[in-house]
């Protein structure tokens, strides 16, 4: 008898490109924390402040959640983290 897996995923259609963003976090830096309201996508984020603290301590964080995961953060959300943040993390929780 043998068993064999069926890995459901489909081939992509959209060719992987990296992701090279980056900031330097210097001085006081703030990052915000953006949950989009799944459940335990706050508690995530509060590991990665934990984590995030230890390797920047000076870093200062700012708290923002999604009032819906099925929707995007509105332009005034937007505005509000560039204009707050040095950088941002955003989670998905489940």
């Amino acid at each position: 008898m043998s068993i064999s897996f069926h890995d459901p995923r489909g081939a992509s259609r959209v060719t992987a490109v990296p992701y090279t963003c980056k900031t330097a976090l210097t001085g006081t830096p703030t990052i915000g924390l953006l949950a989009n309201n799944f459940p335990d996508s706050e508690a995530f984020l509060d590991a990665v402040q934990r984590a995030l603290s230890g390797a920047l301590p000076a870093a200062r964080f700012a708290r923002y959640l999604k009032p819906s995961a099925s929707v995007p953060a509105t332009a005034q959300l937007v505005e509000q983290i560039a204009a707050e943040c040095d950088a941002l993390v955003t989670a998905y929780g489940h």
